[in-house]
């Protein structure tokens, strides 16, 4: 078909190849008579054919973090950036590469396009740790395109050193803490996860700079640490309870849904309830904030949109494409409302 094609537009097939797979230099004239003639015998080449040509896998790689034992497609996290980016992709006419990673193992990104296994890179999970920070700085020397998504590497306000799309998980933080203060809350307990992620360090920040502009006392007894888990909110029911039963608190803020969940189901173990003897508030507003009972007040993110935002400046080839933050929502549930 290709002779076909060769023939009908008056060039060898040679530079039928170069326009068909994107390759060398052609004459626009030359190009659109080729394309023509393809049209009109109704020519599709080879989709591997057009990658092997351009030296292209045709695979978006998407690094994971490996935690044994953990159900990671079934985090609302993961699963709606992986749906976003898996959409894009696939819009793009790209497949997607999952690429597994333990929390020690060493990072060589550079060698997946090395061996043209990707042609891009999106990574989720990143840390601020110096084996992660090497591994990205490696892909920026080596001009490899790729994307961290929900993690950056600067102070908040500055352009970050990688390609970045985040959420503004400060401003997030900031109106969820304004909105228990607003119903009369003056005792908040903030739960956070780790600090190695830069969505737990703005989250915190956000609940400092708002209890400053409510006149409200920041306590590092009312500071506590989970690990973004179910399990590690239930873990701190019985120091919740007892801040709430003395008086020292009356409203809990957890960086995300499930921690929050967590927490709850604790202390109603222990006869509180959410709505009734505190306020809580969540992060992240997954499925679970709104079937919960009672249901959740927490913080939307758009993960789908960050996820597909990813893909779409990787694979669309931007020139000098731009790190964006993308803004976040409150939605004021059960789980606070009634104490107003």
């Amino acid at each position: 078909m290709r002779q076909q094609v060769a023939k009908l537009a008056g060039v060898s097939e040679a530079t039928v190849s170069r326009v068909l797979n994107g390759v060398g230099p052609v004459k626009e004239e030359t190009k659109q008579r080729v394309l023509a003639a393809a049209a009109e015998l109704g020519y599709v080449p080879s989709a591997l054919a057009q990658r092997f040509a351009r030296k292209k896998s045709g695979n978006l790689g998407v690094v994971l973090p490996f935690v044994p034992k953990v159900p990671l497609f079934s985090t609302y996290y993961f699963s709606e950036m992986l749906g976003g980016i898996g959409e894009e992709a696939q819009a793009q006419g790209y497949d997607l590469l999952l690429l597994f990673r333990e929390p020690e193992q060493p990072r060589d990104y550079a060698a997946l396009f090395q061996a043209h296994k990707v042609d891009a890179l999106i990574v989720l999970g990143a840390r601020d740790m110096p084996i992660d920070r090497e591994a990205l700085e490696e892909l920026k020397r080596s001009g490899h395109p790729f994307c961290v998504l929900n993690q950056r590497y600067a102070v908040r306000g500055e352009e970050p050193p990688f390609l970045t799309v985040d959420a503004d998980h400060w401003s997030g933080s900031r109106d969820a803490v304004r909105h228990l203060a607003e119903i009369g809350c003056s005792n908040i307990v903030f739960i956070n996860g780790p600090e190695q992620y830069s969505n737990s360090l703005d989250r915190r920040d956000g609940y400092a700079r708002i209890l400053a502009e409510s006149g409200l006392e920041l306590r590092e007894e009312l500071m506590l640490a989970g690990n973004y888990s179910r399990t590690s909110g239930y873990a701190l029911a019985d120091r919740l309870e007892a801040l709430i039963r003395s008086g020292q608190a009356d409203a809990i803020f957890a960086a995300n849904d499930r921690m929050a969940i967590g927490a709850m189901q604790g202390l109603r173990e222990r006869g509180l309830e959410a709505g009734r003897d505190y306020a809580l508030c969540g992060y992240d507003d997954a499925d679970a904030a709104r079937m919960a009972s009672p249901q959740l007040t927490s913080v939307t993110v758009p993960f789908h949109e960050m996820g597909q935002l990813a893909a779409r400046k990787l694979l669309q080839q931007e020139e000098e494409p731009v790190s964006a933050v993308l803004p976040v929502q409150l939605v004021v549930r059960e789980s606070s409302r009634s104490r107003q």
